[in-house]
């Protein structure tokens, strides 16, 4: 996905630290949650940032205790996530939660 296809969504209201990502169009780890081993598919330095897309995790409701035994209402909420779309180093592309990465420094 290139920054031209990216959804309106994505085009909207971008989370300070995901506009940060945009602007910069490059990344590094935020953390050490991810693998080593996926980790090692990308550039050490700065990871180039292919786009941006705006997820959402529709959640539900159950009002039939039935379902889930002892609950009358349960509910799980709706969850929004963005994720970055990465180029490792051989020029494919992955999809990973903007929380586990970072801008980079210019």
């Amino acid at each position: 996905m290139s920054k031209t296809s990216e959804t309106a969504s994505t085009q909207g209201q971008l989370p300070d630290k995901v506009a940060a990502i945009k602007e910069c169009g490059f990344v590094n780890w935020a953390n050490d949650q991810l693998s080593a081993e996926f980790r090692a598919l990308f550039d050490k330095a700065r990871i180039p940032v292919a786009g941006i897309r705006h997820v959402r995790l529709w959640g539900i409701q159950v009002d039939d205790e039935r379902e889930l035994p002892g609950h009358e209402r349960t509910e799980i909420p709706d969850e929004e996530l963005w994720e970055v779309v990465l180029q490792s180093k051989d020029g494919s592309t992955f999809e990973v939660n903007a929380k586990f990465v970072a801008p980079a420094a210019a």
